[in-house]
């Protein structure tokens, strides 16, 4: 994949949630754009177009606040007049409406954030992936390994569809990427696409 750009809206009280949402999100090539971090909370917002003119998608954070914040209804108005695809993620339908009634939304779940996690991943990936196969453009994590005295790149590839991965996440299983250079092997959490371990060579 290139790298697409993710614009995100939400009520000033929501950074934190957004950030927990997005904090794994944020490891993929994406660029993610979160309102909160662009402009200070209480100060005008109307600049934040051009991040949207530049966006391949946005998410709309539609919790209590969120949902009538002032700023959320005028950025949600304006991706969609520029025909910017709008991911609304709710606790509850009711509060999508206006431009979003008719998008599939995503639930906010406040006690299994790693489920709205996924579902955000989820969404992105439909948005963002041309029709074809899921892997074109190819999904993938990039980092560094962190074993003592190797700083190779690793690359986890992200090639299964997503009820593949959350089938992974209800065994207990996890994906993983094996750093060339050394074999020190990198356990990901296949819903969230967290970090969950690392095995080095010869480790049991």
């Amino acid at each position: 994949m290139s790298d697409e750009r993710v614009f995100v809206s939400h009520a000033p009280g929501d950074r934190g949630l957004v950030e927990g949402v997005f904090r794994s999100v944020r490891n993929l090539p994406l660029h993610v754009h979160i309102a909160g971090e662009e402009v200070d909370d209480g100060r005008d917002r109307t600049g934040l177009r051009g991040r949207i003119d530049e966006s391949d998608a946005a998410v709309a954070m539609l919790t209590e606040d969120g949902a009538t914040n002032q700023w959320v209804n005028r950025e949600v108005g304006y991706a969609v007049a520029r025909d910017v695809p709008v991911v609304p993620v709710a606790p509850r339908t009711e509060l999508i409406g206006g431009y979003l009634e008719d998008r599939p939304p995503v639930e906010l779940h406040d006690e299994a954030i790693h489920r709205t996690v996924f579902e955000v991943f989820s969404a992105l990936r439909r948005e963002l992936t041309p029709l074809g196969g899921l892997d074109t453009p190819k999904w993938y994590l990039p980092f560094r390994c962190t074993t003592d005295g190797c700083s190779e790149p690793v690359t986890l590839k992200i090639d299964r569809d997503q009820s593949d991965l959350w089938r992974l996440h209800d065994h207990g299983r996890t994906i993983h990427a094996d750093c060339e250079a050394c074999a020190t092997r990198y356990h990901f959490e296949p819903a969230t696409l967290g970090l969950i371990r690392r095995e080095e060579t010869g480790s049991e």
